[in-house]
């Protein structure tokens, strides 16, 4: 079949074809369809059986264009095979922390995967203020299996020069090389801003020591193929519930810096924690729900810390550190202690990507939504500004820092004097 943009009018008919629907729809006279996709590049649809409504689907579609930007900026469809052949994996290394998919169609660009009903997406459960008993230890499992079963520490050299063959992903890499480390500190058409925070930005673009940061930070996105990393992992790409998390939309995935997705998620719960100086205004609750999204970070970072070590200790098949290379007296020890030196990079790693992440959301294209719905401008750009000198002090004092309570207490610093 040849590529052609589906919608809520063809898809029935589309999914009707499809003899892997036959595990999933008892019937197929009582479809509807309804478009949910809010995202930035594809087409998005649930599909169900009103007659019995537990059999559903979501439809994920990608356009030949950047959604976001419209058909003037085109894009390969190939990032679709990309999103299915991550997906596969994550499943295979995270079983039951990513969604399950049913089928994949490459000429028509699309996949056919679990439809997460009892699931909300993560960001505007924390707006919400809930809370998930169960995310630091899932999110930090999926980090742990996602990242290192796919790294040097794990693989042999063939198979993961292999594996990451298969995630070239030039094109999307290229959108993150630019949109994340590059277009939004200098002029670009489709950077866009609070006004009230003009001059934040232009600070930061006219900073030279920050700048070279950024660029550092950008050399090791570009160059540290440590692992297939999920590349988009902000509290937008996760769904869950209290007892459940499933990480969704991995079609940036490639080989990249292992710290890249641990930034982005940490990062993230930072950003909905200054969102709250905006959508919070009885200040109990707001520092009762702050203090319970510091005491996840902590927890993510120090559950990812320890299953990594234990994860590697107890699997390490790769030709970085082979076991032979510590067979000597006190080779062990210095094992250990080299994987302490190992993670506390990362840490560190972690702090760099994270700060720019931090910046590149306040005045690139992609904004936040836990940002961006505070109606009120002059609240939301307290939150932007906090957001702005927290991104720079991560970036900047990087490798000065040795616990993850060096990057709270960063925040800490940073918000203790807030009057909204």
């Amino acid at each position: 079949m040849a590529y052609h943009p589906l919608d809520e009018t063809t898809i029935a008919d589309f999914i009707a074809q499809r003899p892997s629907m036959t595990k999933v729809f008892s019937d197929f006279e009582a479809l509807s369809v309804s478009e949910v996709g809010d995202g930035n590049l594809n087409l998005v649809f649930i599909v169900q059986n009103d007659a019995a409504p537990a059999e559903s689907v979501i439809l994920k579609q990608a356009l030949p264009y950047l959604r976001v930007a419209g058909d003037s900026w085109p894009l390969t469809r190939e990032r679709m095979r990309y999103e299915t052949q991550a997906l596969l994996k994550h499943n295979e290394l995270a079983p039951g922390l990513a969604p399950e998919v049913y089928d994949f169609d490459e000429a028509m660009s699309l996949a056919i995967m679990e439809n997460l009903r009892e699931h909300e997406i993560m960001r505007q459960g924390l707006v919400a203020r809930k809370h998930y008993p169960h995310f630091a230890d899932h999110i930090s499992t999926f980090l742990v299996n996602s990242l290192f079963f796919t790294s040097d520490l794990y693989l042999t050299g063939p198979e993961k020069k292999l594996l990451a063959a298969t995630f070239v992903n030039e094109q999307l890499r290229k959108l993150q090389e630019d949109f994340v480390y590059t277009n939004p500190y200098m002029e670009s058409d489709e950077n866009n801003w609070n006004p009230l925070v003009a001059a934040e930005v232009q600070a930061v673009r006219s900073d030279p020591a920050l700048k070279m940061a950024i660029a550092d930070m950008k050399l090791a996105y570009m160059t540290h193929a440590e692992a297939l990393i999920h590349a988009d992992l902000h509290t937008g790409s996760i769904m869950l519930n209290e007892r459940d998390t499933r990480v969704i939309d991995p079609e940036f995935g490639f080989f990249g810096p292992i710290a890249y997705d641990v930034g982005a998620v940490l990062q993230n719960l930072i950003l909905n924690y200054l969102s709250h100086y905006g959508h919070t205004p009885d200040s109990a609750e707001r520092e009762s729900y702050q203090s319970y999204l510091l005491d996840m970070v902590r927890d993510i970072w120090t559950q990812f810390a320890r299953k990594f070590d234990e994860t590697w200790h107890a699997n390490n098949h790769g030709e970085l550190v082979p076991d032979k290379y510590w067979e000597f007296p006190g080779g062990q020890q210095a094992f250990a202690a080299y994987r302490q030196h190992y993670i506390h990079r990362l840490l560190q790693d972690t702090a760099g990507h994270g700060g720019v992440k931090f910046l590149r959301r306040m005045m690139g294209i992609v904004n936040v939504w836990d940002l961006t719905s505070i109606e009120d401008l002059e609240k939301r750009a307290v939150a932007e500004r906090l957001a702005i000198r927290i991104g720079r002090r991560w970036l900047m004092e990087r490798k000065s820092v040795n616990s993850i309570d060096d990057l709270i207490g960063i925040v800490q610093e940073e918000t203790a004097d807030v009057s909204i």
